[in-house]
């Protein structure tokens, strides 16, 4: 689990690399169902991401 709010977000921000990777392949082989559900993750991921107050709370 990150220590801080840096480390959350470098870890989120890696998800969002694999997503994009992902991404990548399905285009190719067309594979809407997959597109869908990485358009979903990618969501759900830049919710916690953007989220306000801070998902750690640094004090």
């Amino acid at each position: 689990m990150p220590n801080n709010e840096k480390e959350l977000n470098c870890y989120l921000f890696d998800q969002l690399t694999i997503l994009d990777d992902l991404e990548e392949i399905a285009e190719a082989e067309k594979a809407e169902n997959t597109l869908k559900s990485i358009a979903k993750k990618r969501k759900q991921i830049e919710r916690k991401l953007y989220q306000k107050p801070p998902l750690i709370d640094n004090q």
